[in-house]
């Protein structure tokens, strides 16, 4: 006695996806993972100093003269308050130190530094907010200084 309704009933159901979602969806997790989510950052361009220490410390071409180093102290005494100081200069007022950025840049100017042999180097305190050092960064850019690097805290 012969089955005829197994054969009749025949299901074409293709190749099996279930493996194929298993790797892609393992992939998507390894990705989402591995990935950095740092939406909306803004990326400082820079000319660091060289330096003898770590693994990049490139040493500098014979002959060639260091930059004038220009440091600025950013402290943050509260919160919602920060204070630059160049040299004897204390300020907390954007357009004062750009002001004396660009006084500073004339003088040595004036002694025979070049531009482009002066380099501002921006030393932040323990607690101060990015915001403030890119306050101060852009008080660099306006008065005109085309080396400007970041330090580590002070």
């Amino acid at each position: 006695m012969k089955i005829r309704g197994a054969k009749l009933v025949h299901y074409d159901s293709g190749p099996n996806m279930t493996p194929l979602v298993d790797v892609v969806m393992v992939i998507l997790i390894f990705l989402m993972l591995a990935g950095q989510f740092g939406g909306m950052e803004h990326y400082l361009m820079s000319n660091l100093p060289y330096s003898e220490k770590g693994l990049g410390g490139a040493k500098p071409p014979s002959g060639a003269v260091p930059d004038e180093p220009l440091d600025i102290r950013v402290d943050s005494p509260s919160p919602d308050q920060w204070v630059a100081q160049v040299g004897k200069i204390r300020t907390s007022d954007i357009d004062q130190l750009t002001q004396q950025l660009a006084k500073m840049r004339d003088d040595l100017n004036k002694a025979g530094t070049g531009t482009d042999r002066i380099q501002i180097v921006i030393s932040p305190g323990r607690n101060v907010k990015y915001d403030y050092l890119i306050a101060v960064y852009e008080a660099a850019m306006k008065a005109q200084y085309e080396k400007i690097a970041f330090a580590k805290s002070h």
